[in-house]
């Protein structure tokens, strides 16, 4: 079988620098939406109470609306990001 060969990161560490960056963004999108569920939703709710949005303070729409939608978000966002650093590293599925 013929090997599919790897792009500009061939070498003995391509497969940890990969992984590392790939953690790396894993972790940034878990703290951004732990941010926003529990810090903004819970612990900072009652800072928040005096901006409204859509009829509600802002600590509720979070807790009800608002993790959700920073929460998909991040889904788009990791999806483009590893799509990118798969082409980068050439183990895209292309």
């Amino acid at each position: 079988m013929a090997d599919k060969t790897q792009g500009s990161a061939q070498g003995p560490g391509a497969g940890k620098a990969y992984w590392q960056v790939n953690l790396r963004i894993i972790l940034i999108s878990l703290v951004i939406w732990a941010l926003c569920s529990f810090g903004f939703g819970i612990v900072l709710r009652p800072m928040l109470s005096g901006i409204a949005v859509g009829g509600t303070d802002l600590g509720f729409w979070f807790a009800q609306q608002g993790s959700i939608l920073v929460f998909l978000a991040l889904i788009f966002f990791y999806a483009w990001r590893m799509n990118n650093l798969d082409r980068e590293f050439g183990v895209d599925e292309e």
